[in-house]
């Protein structure tokens, strides 16, 4: 897939609308069409054949869904890559800009919060986005409320998807700080995983559109284990590996309350 170079002269940045693990997002404007976009960069480590083929091989396979233009996806509209340096490239992804979060959503909605039959709506526009990416073989793996997008009319867009793939192996020297809340226990666990643990995150995201707070609040690996076990319990005894691991990651308190 071929990828344009440089943003400077064909997207102007407005303001600074996010930051994390995965570095700044721009709110830009093209200056072509007037267009508002959203920039998000990351630096990759090239070698002497340029790019590596795993980071082009994700990039294309997001570009390629954008074809499908559904309504739940965040369309990715551009790929821009500014060479560095001889070691370093920049790849900048543009994305379609929409104005707030489900996080931002959900603050903003009056006492008591949104109605049972306007939660049911987003989260049936939230799983036909993720049914989608599924189907295409795309996993989300960090949802959570700041990467799902709601309009203004309410239409409920997935983004971030597939971008911990892409940004994963080059992020080695970077201190990554990111939330717990969402995950699964396989994942807190480093154990091997599919797409169920988007269903997970899905979950915990309905949990909250009722409680109006997250439902799983952990400070560390260890603490968010012990906060979602407090609530569903250990595996069946029969279920031996997994419980072990389990077991072995727990203070003993909780274990030896659990036996």
């Amino acid at each position: 897939m071929a990828m344009a170079h440089g943003t400077s002269i064909q997207y102007e940045p407005v303001a600074e609308i996010g930051g994390g693990a995965y570095g700044t997002v721009y709110k830009a404007r093209d200056i072509e069409s007037g267009q508002f976009v959203a920039l998000k960069s990351v630096r990759v480590q090239t070698d002497q054949n340029g790019l590596p083929v795993s980071t082009v091989r994700e990039v294309a396979l997001l570009k390629r869904l954008e074809q499908f233009d559904h309504p739940n996806v965040v369309r990715l509209m551009d790929v821009c890559a500014t060479q560095r340096s001889d070691q370093e490239t920049k790849v900048t992804l543009v994305f379609e800009h929409v104005d707030q979060d489900l996080k931002t959503y959900l603050e903003r909605a009056p006492s008591p919060g949104l109605p049972p039959g306007h939660i049911k709506d987003l989260m049936r526009q939230l799983l036909c986005g993720l049914a989608f990416l599924h189907s295409n073989r795309v996993m989300h793996r960090d949802l959570k409320p700041e990467n799902i997008l709601v309009t203004s009319q309410g239409q409920v867009k997935l983004a971030d998807f597939g971008l911990a793939r892409i940004y994963s192996c080059h992020m080695a020297l970077t201190p990554v700080v990111v939330t717990l809340w969402y995950r699964p226990p396989e994942v807190l666990l480093q154990s091997s995983y599919a797409t169920p643990v988007d269903i997970w995150s899905t979950g915990c995201i309905f949990a909250e559109m009722f409680r109006r707070k997250p439902l799983f609040c952990g400070e560390s690996e260890v603490d968010q284990l012990g906060k979602i076990l407090q609530v569903i319990g250990l595996p069946p005894g029969g279920v031996a590996d997994r419980r072990y691991t389990l077991e072995k990651k727990l203070p003993p308190s909780f274990t030896s309350a659990n036996h």
